[in-house]
C-alpha cells in the first residue's frame, strides 16, 4: 500500500498534515482534489514519469502544492508549498501554454463503445500518458481553461462525425463559489451547439459534503445552464442521503478504492446497492478504476452501465482520442 510521509515546517501552520497518510486516509482531508487525482500524481508505473506536481486543495480551506521528483527506485521526495509560491516554481503553476487536456475514454457496458470521456489536466508539455496531477489547482484561471479545451476536443469529435458523446470535466469546492462558471459553461454549450448533458461537470463528494447547501444551488445552476452533474468518487466520504436526494445529480461515479476490492462478496453487495440506488434515483453508475478487462461482465451484473479506467486506455490527446474512435466505431 503506497504510504505518503509529510514533515511539515514548524512555521508552516500545516500541523494537520503531518505524519505518516495512505491515500485513502489523506483523502478525507482534501477538498475538491480526489484521492484517485493524487493517486495518479504518485503513480511511478510509467518510467519516463520523473517529476510530481500538484495542487492541493484543504478541506478547511487554503491550498498547497506538492512540487518533487521520483529517483530511480520509483520513491518520490519534495516540497509542499503554500499559497505564496516562491518565484522559482510559478512556471509550473499558470495555466496557459503549459496546460493541456488529456482524456479517458468512458465506455458503455450495454454496446462496448466509447459513450464519452473524462478531461484530465496535463502540464508542461509532456505526453499526456506520462504525466499526471491537477496542477494549479488553486488558480482561477483552471476550471475556465479546462472547460474551454475540453469543449473544443468534443465539438472536433462532433465534427467529424462522432455523435451523441460526452465530455467530463473536474470542479473542485473553490470552483463552486465561482458565480461566472454557469455562464460560461452556457456559452460553450450554446456556441458548440452541444445538446444538454454533453458537457458534465464532475463534484467530488467531498467538495459536495463541505456545503451541501452550497452544492445544490450550484449544481442547480450548472444544470439550467445545460450541463450535465456527475458525483465523483461516490462512496469515499461520509455520504449524506438528504442532501443527495436533493442534488439534481445525473450520475454517480463510484470510488475507484471500492471497484478495485470487486473480488470481495462484501464489496458486490455494496457495489450492487449503489448502482440499484443511482438507478432508483434515475442516475447512471459508473465504475472507476477498472483495470481488467474480464470484470466488465462482472460490472453489467452489477448495474453499472458505464466503466472507465486502464482496462480500457489511458489518457490521450484529443487528437489520439478521435482516432480511438475511428477505431472503435
Amino acid at each position: 500500500m503506497k504510504r505518503l510521509r509529510i514533515e511539515p515546517d514548524k512555521h508552516a501552520a500545516l500541523d494537520d498534515l503531518g505524519g505518516t497518510w495512505t491515500l485513502n486516509a489523506l483523502g478525507v482531508i482534501l477538498d475538491g482534489f480526489s484521492r484517485s487525482r493524487l493517486e495518479r500524481a504518485l503513480d511511478f508505473s510509467n518510467g519516463a514519469k520523473r517529476d510530481v506536481a500538484c495542487a492541493i486543495g484543504l478541506s478547511k480551506g487554503g491550498a498547497v502544492h506538492l512540487v518533487g521528483h521520483f529517483d530511480a527506485k520509483g520513491a518520490a521526495s519534495g516540497d509542499l508549498l503554500q499559497d505564496d509560491l516562491s518565484e522559482a516554481y510559478s512556471h509550473i503553476l499558470v495555466p496557459g501554454p503549459g496546460l493541456d487536456a488529456a482524456f479517458q475514454p468512458i465506455v458503455s457496458l450495454s454496446s462496448g463503445r466509447i459513450a464519452g470521456f473524462e478531461a484530465l489536466a496535463r502540464w508542461g508539455g509532456a505526453p499526456p500518458g506520462h504525466q499526471s496531477g491537477d496542477v494549479g489547482l488553486a488558480d482561477d484561471a483552471l476550471a475556465p481553461n479546462m472547460l474551454i479545451r475540453a469543449s473544443e476536443a468534443l465539438a472536433s469529435w462532433q465534427k467529424a462525425g462522432h455523435t451523441g458523446l460526452f465530455v467530463n470535466v473536474n470542479l473542485t469546492g473553490r470552483d463552486l463559489a465561482r458565480e461566472d462558471l454557469p455562464g460560461l459553461i452556457e456559452a460553450l454549450i450554446s456556441g458548440h451547439g452541444f445538446e444538454p448533458g454533453q458537457l458534465r461537470i464532475e463534484l467530488t463528494e467531498q467538495a459536495a459534503l463541505r456545503d451541501g447547501q452550497e452544492a445544490i444551488r450550484v449544481a442547480e445552476a450548472l444544470k439550467k445552464a445545460g450541463a450535465g452533474v456527475i458525483l465523483d468518487d461516490f462512496g469515499s466520504g461520509h455520504s449524506s442521503f438528504s442532501w443527495l436526494a436533493a442534488l439534481p445529480a445525473d450520475g454517480l461515479k463510484i470510488d475507484p478504492e471500492l471497484t478495485r476490492q470487486i473480488g470481495s462478496e462484501k464489496v458486490r453487495v455494496i457495489l450492487e446497492t449503489m448502482t440499484l440506488l443511482a438507478s432508483r434515483l434515475k442516475m447512471s453508475a459508473t465504475a472507476e478504476g477498472i483495470e481488467k478487462l474480464e470484470q466488465i461482465g462482472l460490472l453489467r451484473t452489477l448495474g453499472f452501465h458505464y466503466a472507465q479506467g486502464f482496462a480500457f486506455s489511458h489518457p490521450i490527446s484529443a487528437v489520439e482520442a478521435g482516432k480511438l474512435l475511428n477505431v472503435s466505431d
